[in-house]
């Protein structure tokens, strides 16, 4: 899903929690938009980490620990 889908979950989250004036009797959209910016939230913080650990994980295949630093 990525960045993008979780600023979009975010940004659909606060629409239903915020804007949205309408009060149907079989669902609570002011719950329903917070619980949609907490995945949006979640979203963004998964991608963040997965790419954090992935460059993580590149770096270090590519410059072994015992390795010699490379010549400029």
């Amino acid at each position: 899903m990525g960045i993008g889908g979780g600023i979009f979950l975010i940004a659909l989250g606060a629409v239903l929690a915020f804007a949205i004036q309408v009060d149907p009797w079989w669902i609570d959209l002011q719950a329903t938009g917070v619980i949609v910016m907490l995945a949006g939230g979640a979203v963004v913080l998964v991608t963040l980490w997965y790419w954090q650990d992935r460059r993580r994980r590149s770096s270090a295949a590519r410059f072994p620990p015992d390795a010699p630093p490379p010549d400029p």
